[in-house]
């Protein structure tokens, strides 16, 4: 079972986590075998925040809650505050699960902060150019293996531009194996390209207690 922490902090790029996080809680396209999944909302602290698009959250657990285990995945959308210190615990925690092999995904302004703690050094990632990374992260020294597309997989690291919310979480599904193969292309085609093909070819891999 895989529990999916989603990092929640004021001016949350709210359409950033949009097909990452309901694909995940829903698990309407999950293939049959697929791993339990739970999603929970993970923040500094109880307190509610104010997403960017005016939503209020009310985060489920406190980082401190999350176990260093290959099978916590850590979920970190962008937003205009992460350049504040207060969120180092957050990034730390996501270096302990990476040493363990366990997932984290990290998405426009989330990257700046892995990129400034030296996480994306040694590792394949992309963010929202390099120049941007190279202004906004002083401490950066990953200019090599940084890849000019909207979402870089390098195993358990998964890294996107704001613009790759979609690429970003059909990597992240398909890093954690819980679509069959044709169904994350379909699902894949059909909101890349909206061509109604592509829905059918969907809705025909499911397995038939999951078509509707």
């Amino acid at each position: 079972m895989y529990t999916v922490y989603i990092y929640v902090l004021d001016t949350l790029a709210d359409w950033e986590l949009g097909y990452v996080a309901s694909e995940l809680n829903s698990g309407r396209f999950f293939k049959k075998d697929a791993p339990c999944v739970s999603v929970k909302t993970v923040s500094l602290s109880r307190e509610p925040v104010k997403t960017m698009g005016g939503l209020t959250v009310f985060p489920d657990c406190v980082v401190a809650d999350i176990p260093i285990t290959k099978t916590s995945v850590l979920i970190l959308p962008g937003a205009n505050t992460w350049n504040s210190p207060k969120h180092d615990v957050v990034i730390e925690k996501a270096r302990e699960l990476l040493s363990v092999g366990a997932t984290v995904g990290a998405i426009c302004g989330a990257t700046v902060a892995l990129a400034n703690c030296g996480l994306l050094d040694h590792r394949p990632h992309t963010s929202n150019g390099l120049g941007f990374l190279e202004m906004t992260a002083p401490d950066y020294k990953g200019q090599g293996l940084y890849v000019d597309k909207p979402s870089v997989a390098d195993n358990n690291l998964i890294t996107a531009a704001p613009t790759g919310a979609l690429l970003w979480a059909k990597q992240i599904i398909e890093h954690l194996g819980v679509f069959q193969e044709n169904t994350l292309e379909a699902w894949y085609e059909y909101f890349n390209t909206g061509k109604i093909e592509s829905f059918y070819d969907l809705m025909q891999s499911l397995p038939p207690d999951k078509e509707n």
